[in-house]
């Protein structure tokens, strides 16, 4: 009996030890977790409601459904960056947006803010660019006038997903093209959806120290995935949510503010301000750079889908079998576009995008051409991003996009071919030594710049290729859908 007494003490006082041991680790962890959970997630606080707020400002005008960012070539998982201060990393910022983010991944992507702030930064490695031609852009700063509201003059937009190795350079370039032009009349949306490399962390992070600088950051996260549903519809979705801010009375933007929407690309700032200038110089309604891919040992152009010259053809001839092998023999069939594109001349096209894309927002905004009325109006006198209507050829929506500016009087769309970009940083430079930074063919440029003026068409071409699918190809009215 005492023995089987004894048993019974012992269990309990097992028992006892065991649960207390574990309650104590129960509420070890949710300390742990209180500490990184972000203000948002207490709606109740000061901080927290505000922030919601701020995180809905434009919920009612945000299109459903949207999706995350189509170019993912090159972009894979990055070793993690050293935090400034490993024993004491940064707190997530109270700016988050709809996701409280991963405590480890914050610690990490400390590293990756500071790269993004500091053009010096080494730690973590990027593509290098040259020193900005000051002369050549600072025709493009602003002059902040206190005494009055300050319009937005420029607004760059983003789509973002999984793409943390590629941020020190391409935010980067964004921060130092900022500076350059102005905190203060400039203003940067991003979209990130479903990241869990980091993307998310770092551009939240991010927030206090852009506000720093004076420049006004708007950025919402979605949970939404690519892989469920119609892509064009969800990527034509995503892209107007990150234009949705241009809207906001707010920020000002007005017929004179520049629109800046990049790819997750490695672009330096050089290449950012040499399409916004070759907008101005060009009078140019729409202004995009070239993008490109290695699959192998050379490079292809990547943005065959949705680019068209101005006979509405593509960049370069793909059979119906899908074959690549012409795409070295870029514009084909079009003397004028191939002899302007071969010495590095600006040349106009029916649509393009091509990893960076610098327009006005007037036809976002509704507004008309200048100078003159637009012949045909667009839903409300707004273009946004769409997918394809019922009888129309299936194609991507920048490339609907640019329909839709020709139809409203917007049909000065160019591409600038010192412009090279590539979605990595190490097949960036291979890009850049092949192609010559930008800088290279700006410094050798003639003082004389009548060759590089181009002679728009007032016209868009009768019909487009249309190509759904590589098997699939037909020539289609460019204007089907848009009379009727």
């Amino acid at each position: 009996m005492k023995r089987i007494r004894l048993v019974a003490i012992q269990v309990l006082c097992l028992f006892v030890v065991v649960s207390t041991v574990l309650v104590g680790y129960k509420n070890l962890f949710a300390g742990s977790w209180e500490r990184w959970r972000p203000a948002l997630a207490h709606p109740t606080s000061p901080s927290g409601m505000e922030q919601r707020a701020k995180n809905t400002q434009f919920a009612l005008l945000t299109p459903k459904p949207f999706d995350s960012n189509c170019a993912q070539v090159g972009n894979e998982a990055p070793k993690e960056a050293p935090a400034t201060s490993p024993t004491n990393p940064p707190p997530p910022s109270t700016h988050s947006s709809q996701k409280p983010g991963d405590p480890k991944l914050y610690e990490s992507a400390s590293g990756y803010v500071a790269s993004i702030l500091d053009s010096q930064h080494t730690v973590i490695p990027r593509l290098e660019c040259p020193a900005l031609h000051v002369t050549r852009y600072e025709y493009l700063q602003t002059i902040n006038d206190s005494t009055r509201p300050r319009n937005l003059k420029y607004f760059f937009a983003l789509d973002l997903r999984q793409s943390l190795k590629v941020l020190p350079r391409l935010l980067g370039s964004i921060v130092e093209a900022v500076r350059f032009l102005g905190p203060a009349s400039c203003a940067l949306s991003i979209v990130e959806g479903n990241s869990d490399d980091g993307t998310f962390e770092v551009l939240d992070l991010l927030q206090p120290e852009l506000e720093k600088l004076g420049l006004k950051y708007i950025f919402r996260h979605t949970d939404v995935d690519s892989k469920e549903g119609e892509r064009i519809t969800k990527l034509a979705a995503l892209r107007n949510m990150a234009l949705e801010p241009l809207h906001s009375k707010s920020l000002h933007a007005d017929k004179d503010t520049t629109v800046v929407f990049l790819n997750d690309v490695a672009a330096c700032s050089e290449d950012i301000l040499e399409l916004v200038h070759q907008r101005v110089l060009q009078s140019a309604d729409m202004t995009c750079a070239m993008d490109w891919v290695y699959v192998g040992n050379d490079p292809t152009f990547y943005d065959v889908w949705v680019a068209r010259t101005l006979k509405g053809n593509t960049f370069f001839d793909i059979p119906p079998d899908g074959n690549w092998n012409s795409a070295w023999n870029l514009f084909w069939n079009d003397s004028e576009s191939k002899r302007r594109y071969q010495e590095m001349l600006p040349f106009q096209v029916y649509a393009c995008w091509n990893g960076a894309a610098v327009f006005g927002a007037a036809p976002v905004l509704g507004l008309p051409p200048p100078n003159k009325e637009a012949s045909h109006t667009v839903d409300s006198r707004r273009i946004s991003f769409r997918s394809a209507r019922q009888g129309e050829c299936h194609v991507g929506e920048p490339t609907l996009f640019c329909k839709d500016m020709w139809w409203a009087g917007f049909g000065k769309i160019a591409v600038v071919p010192t412009v090279n970009l590539e979605y990595s940083d190490e097949a960036a430079k291979k890009i850049k030594d092949l192609k010559g930074y930008t800088s290279k063919w700006t410094e050798s440029e003639s003082r004389d710049s009548s060759p590089l003026r181009i002679e728009w068409a007032s016209e868009p071409p009768e019909n487009v290729k249309c190509m759904p699918g590589w098997e699939n190809q037909s020539w289609r009215p460019w204007n089907e859908t848009l009379e009727e």
